[in-house]
């Protein structure tokens, strides 16, 4: 593993802002500590920025002084969690009901450490943006920085992004060509009968049963309607009916999540799902109302830019820390819409098992979305030697793009 030099010098200072970001989270479009500490240090460091897009994004641009050419962009997201943090190190959560349990605090730190070194090695052609998003968190501040202009205002050829990934050994890295992550879709069914007493149903009609059906019924969906060789989710999380036991309610409605690899996939779903709530409530004599929300897409990587990483993966740290045939996640991303604008690709880098952690970290495992998690400082000057080289070897790569 070959890690530039420069960035080992400082990679003290890198912790100190990573460790500030873990103990003053922020959710999703509050960043507005995050922001301004960002924007002051790629300011400090030479960087010109643009502030507002998708309400508290920050985009940084640096120029080559080679002249001009093509532009590639940087991305690493800024919000934090909902969630009770359980550790009670130093750089603890300083917010209650509020904690970095994604690693959020260490994407921006290394590509903060990105720009630092950038700003002061400009011996190249065209333009590198770096892009700091808000709310990744389920509420697409990819989707809002695109609408504000994102890849308007900022053209370019080539958008990559990267994610810590617990469980994966420390610093190796894993990408695959394709679907990387799941599609993430919420869904909710509202069944409308008429409430009778429970000792005399023949003279209502019954939304609780019918809810029980429907259930069952959708569990088909994956088994019989969709190719078996291709994945998918259909989890019914949800029901909620009734408050007595000797009522029948008016309605029940039920809740749930589907996940899946392609938009054809989720086409198939929602339009079955569709069907089976409508028919199953009209056999039943109950009024439906079907909902059904599509979040974000399946995170799909261009083929041409992932074959692009795995080169400069290969080149810079070697072969040993690539894996190539770690299985999706059904998990999800919004970075899923920047690639559906722009070709690109997202890489997982390895955050270990939970061995970094120093005393006083929570009894859980260090897993995402957990509240004993925290991202290891050991990546630091990891992530930001893979994006030097990766941008200013797509810059090469690339003069006519």
């Amino acid at each position: 593993m070959k890690l530039l030099d420069t960035i080992m010098t400082w990679t003290d200072e890198i912790q100190i802002v990573r460790r500030d970001l873990h103990a003053h989270p922020e959710l999703s479009y509050e960043e507005h500590r995050t922001a301004e500490k960002v924007n002051q240090l790629l300011q400090s460091w030479g960087v010109e920025t643009h502030r507002g897009l998708g309400i508290t994004g920050v985009v940084g641009i640096i120029r080559g002084e080679c002249g001009t050419g093509p532009a590639v962009g940087l991305r690493a997201d800024m919000d934090a969690l909902p969630m009770q943090e359980l550790n009670d190190f130093e750089h603890k959560s300083r917010h209650a009901g509020k904690m970095h349990a994604c690693g959020h605090d260490g994407h921006t730190a290394m590509l903060l450490g990105a720009a630092r070194y950038l700003a002061s090695h400009r011996n190249f052609a065209g333009t590198i943006y770096l892009i700091f998003q808000p709310a990744e968190e389920g509420h697409a501040g990819a989707r809002k920085m695109i609408e504000d202009g994102l890849f308007k205002l900022f053209p370019m050829q080539a958008v990559f992004g990267l994610h810590n990934w617990p469980g994966l050994p420390v610093g190796s890295f894993a990408v695959m060509p394709g679907a990387m992550m799941a599609s993430s879709n919420s869904f909710q069914v509202r069944l409308v009968g008429k409430g009778a007493h429970a000792g005399m149903p023949n003279l209502g009609v019954d939304p609780v049963m019918t809810a029980v059906q429907l259930a069952q019924s959708m569990q088909t969906i994956v088994s019989r309607n969709l190719d078996p060789l291709e994945p998918a989710v259909l989890s019914i999380t949800q029901i909620h009916s009734g408050s007595a036991d000797n009522v029948i309610p008016n309605e029940a409605i039920l809740r749930g999540t589907v996940r899946t690899f392609s938009l054809e996939a989720l086409d198939l779903i929602e339009n079955r799902m569709r069907e089976l709530s409508e028919n199953t409530a009209a056999a039943f004599q109950c009024d439906v109302e079907f909902e059904f929300d599509r979040r974000y897409p399946p995170t799909i990587n261009h083929p041409r830019e992932t074959e692009f990483c795995t080169q400069v993966i290969e080149k810079q740290f070697g072969a040993e820390y690539l894996h190539r045939n770690l299985r999706p996640s059904m998990g999800a991303e919004d970075f899923s819409f920047m690639l559906l604008e722009v070709p690109g690709c997202y890489v997982w880098l390895g955050n270990g098992d939970g061995d970094h952690r120093s005393a006083g970290h929570g009894l859980g495992p260090c897993t995402l979305h957990n509240g004993s998690y925290d991202f290891n400082d050991a990546l630091l000057p990891i992530g930001v030697t893979y994006w030097v080289r990766l941008a200013l070897d797509w810059l090469a790569q690339h003069p006519k793009a």
